[in-house]
This record gives C-alpha cells, structure tokens and sequence, in this order.
C-alpha cells in the first residue's frame, strides 16, 4: 500500500523540527552560559580570587557535570550546567589574572586567545552546518586522544620540569578540540544528539579547552618577556 505524498512530506518535516530546535536551543543556551562564564570569570578576576588547585577543579568539574548528565531531561539541568560553567569561569578568572599580571602583553595574549577561539569554532561549525558532513566516524578516534591527553596534562601538572610536555598536550587539545566542533556539531544536525543540555555542556567544554589551550601556546610563543 502507498503512503500518500502529502503524509510522507509531513512526517519528514516532523523528523526535521526536533533537530532543527535542539541545534537552535543549544546555540541559545551555548550563549548564555559563555556569557554567565564571562561574568564568573571577570568577578574572580576583579577579586583576585586564588585558584581553587588542580584537586579542588577536578572534583568541582566531574561532580557538577554528573549532575548535569543526571538531570538533562528536566528543568534542574539548566540549574547545574550554570552551576558547571559558572564554576568553570571561576577557576579561569585566576588564569587571567595570571596571565595579565605576568606578562607585559598579557592582555593581548588573552584577546588573541579568545579571538583565535572564536574564529575556530565559528569556522568550524559554519563548515559542518554548511557541508552537513558526517563526523560520527571521528567519535572513537577522539575520544582516545582526549583521553590521552587528559592523562598526559595530569602528568604534566603533578612532575614538574615538563615544559615540552606540557606544550605538546596544549597542542594535542588545539587539535582534539577542533575535532570535536565538527563531530559534535554533525551530531546534533544528523539526530545523533538530541538533548540541548547535554548538546551545550560538550560544546562549552571544548570552548574551554581550546581557549585555555590556545592561551597557554601563545604565552610561551608569543609573550614579549
């Protein structure tokens, strides 16, 4: 038996409005948290907040995303996926100051970061929403290298004397990180990812590391001390 024209053109429109509003929620809420993050981050900054340490970041960062991932289907999500980036801008804020404090372009160090930041992430998920390309064959091969790096930059921060070590898992994370813009992106226009919470949780993350990352290259290449 056929299936009229008009019904199969309606249930492909219903396929397509669930992606099209998750990838619009996303880029909202994405907006909203960058900005909370901004906020937290510049408080830190004007109160000199010292950092919470790497122990403190750790169990701050995976307790608050549990929480996220715990309660992504309810309303209580949105409480802690400000709670994780407003955290998140708070440890960065001593970063900052650290960086404005001991470098005499401290602050266009952090400029050039944020807009190198931008410009990745733009360009990169313009090029994915443009070409509509399928990156979910990048899932695995990602998430090896994040984890890697995670292990590495773990003993990069605990041995010190580990400069190279440490340059190589910010450069590691520059290129991880970009990859995760094209896979995550292609994920929420292809169905693979449907829920905004999470959606938004993953893409600030990389926007974290990919600044952080960026900004610490830059203070060794580009610093005028």
């Amino acid at each position: 038996m056929s299936i009229p024209r008009e019904q199969v053109l309606s249930r492909g429109a219903y396929a397509v409005v669930p992606r099209h509003k998750v990838l619009t929620n996303t880029y909202a809420l994405l907006s909203l948290t960058l900005l909370f993050s901004a906020f937290t981050a510049g408080v830190s900054m004007v109160l000199a907040l010292p950092h919470p340490g790497i122990i403190v970041t750790l169990v701050g960062y995976f307790g608050l995303l549990w929480l996220t991932n715990k309660y992504a289907n309810s309303a209580l999500g949105l409480l802690w996926v400000f709670a994780l980036t407003g955290f998140m801008g708070y440890t960065l804020g001593p970063v900052l100051n650290a960086y404005v404090t001991h470098f005499a372009n401290g602050t266009q160090l952090v400029m050039m970061a944020m807009g190198g930041t931008g410009a990745v992430f733009l360009g990169l998920s313009a090029y994915a929403l443009t070409t509509r390309r399928d990156f979910s064959v990048l899932g695995g091969l990602l998430g090896a290298g994040v984890l890697v790096a995670f292990l590495a930059g773990l003993v990069a921060v605990f041995v010190p004397g580990l400069m190279g070590l440490s340059l190589a898992v910010s450069a590691m994370f520059v290129v991880l990180m970009a990859g995760m813009i094209l896979f995550q992106t292609s994920a929420i226009i292809h169905g693979g990812e449907t829920n905004y919470i999470l959606a938004t949780v993953s893409l600030y993350v990389t926007i974290f590391n990919l600044f952080t990352s960026l900004l610490q290259l830059l203070g060794v290449f580009g610093s005028d001390d």
